[in-house]
């Protein structure tokens, strides 16, 4: 018997049957600057409208939050998540996301499982007038086991090159304004893992899981919302290293956000979390992003449009001089 591509664990059928599930839905993100449509090397995006256009481009994955999503078998919120992490990223900078690409590779390929996730993408980009204009799938036997996904994205936006928000005019006295998120989002799953072994254990009357797999809050519609009003300093996502590591990225030298733990609104779940592993209260600030998935940094006078704009925002401190570029007043 010779050997093939599918004795060695690659099944193409299986690819082509994950194409068929997604075409027509993957289509309906597409819009009028996009010049052809799945199945070519590469995507066509025209660009129209823009003065002195810069393009703003993020890339990001879903991390171990996807063990929670395979274990348990729920797979329509991990696309999502993975959209959010890319789009949220480059709306810091003011961008309007444009295009959105996705890279999935798993062990042995389940057109239904793939066809799950990237109609969660589908769904994202829908909600925020981006196109899902490519993607590639790779069926990866000997580097992941049957059963494994990883899931990352690369999306691309667009800003006229004197809106771009960069926090190079953030000042002292200026307010900083706290969004909230929708969960963990999709950071610090290695320790939620650790402390949160088995998944389907009762949280607030019902399953761990369906907390823990709430997707990342989508901030497009917010952002644009106060940007069509307000003129603002500056923007930070807050992923990866908490409050502690992104919200220093965008303070200009010389200027120190000062921030009051005790107005920090925490998720009911990181405060579990914090108890029964007995994480200190400054290893969850550096590790999650504690109930705020963004923040907005503007003078008092902005402030107060923004929080009229935006229901759930609330004011967590302010700018103020200093070498440090964040005091944390616990």
């Amino acid at each position: 018997m010779s050997n093939t591509y599918k004795s060695a664990g690659v099944d193409k059928e299986e690819g082509y049957k994950t194409v068929d599930k997604i075409k027509k839905a993957v289509g309906e993100t597409h819009n009028s600057n996009v010049l052809n449509h799945l199945g070519s090397f590469g995507a066509f995006y025209e660009i129209g409208g823009y003065k002195n256009p810069v393009l703003v481009s993020g890339t990001d994955g879903v991390g171990t939050k996807l063990k929670v999503a395979l274990d348990t078998k729920q797979y329509d919120s991990i696309g999502i998540d993975c959209f959010a992490m890319c789009a949220n990223d480059i709306l810091c900078h003011g961008a309007k996301p444009l295009f959105f690409l996705d890279y999935l590779a798993c062990g042995k390929l389940d057109s239904e499982v793939a066809a799950e996730i990237v109609l969660g993408m589908v769904k994202a980009c829908k909600d925020n007038n981006c196109a899902l204009i490519g993607g590639e799938t790779a069926e990866m036997p000997g580097m992941y086991k049957p059963g494994d996904y990883d899931v990352a994205g690369f999306c691309v936006g667009i800003v006229e090159k004197d809106q771009i928000i960069d926090g190079s005019t953030i000042k002292a006295g200026n307010k900083i304004i706290a969004l909230p998120s929708s969960g963990f989002h999709s950071n610090g799953f290695s320790l939620v893992r650790k402390v949160f072994p088995n998944f389907e254990e009762e949280f607030e009357g019902k399953p761990l899981f369906e907390t823990l797999l709430v997707p990342t809050r989508l901030y497009y519609k917010d952002i644009h919302k106060v940007l069509e009003e307000v003129k603002v300093s500056g923007i930070a996502h807050i992923t990866g290293g908490g409050l502690y590591e992104n919200v220093p990225r965008i303070i200009p030298e010389g200027l120190c956000a000062s921030i009051d733990a005790a107005k920090v609104k925490i998720p009911s779940i990181m405060l579990e979390l914090e108890k029964r592993g007995g994480v200190s209260r400054e290893e969850m600030y550096g590790t999650f992003n504690m109930g705020v998935g963004m923040i907005i940094v503007a003078d008092a006078d902005h402030a107060e449009k923004v929080l009229h704009l935006l229901d759930d925002a609330y004011e967590i401190g302010e700018i103020t001089e200093g070498s440090e570029k964040i005091d944390l007043k616990f």
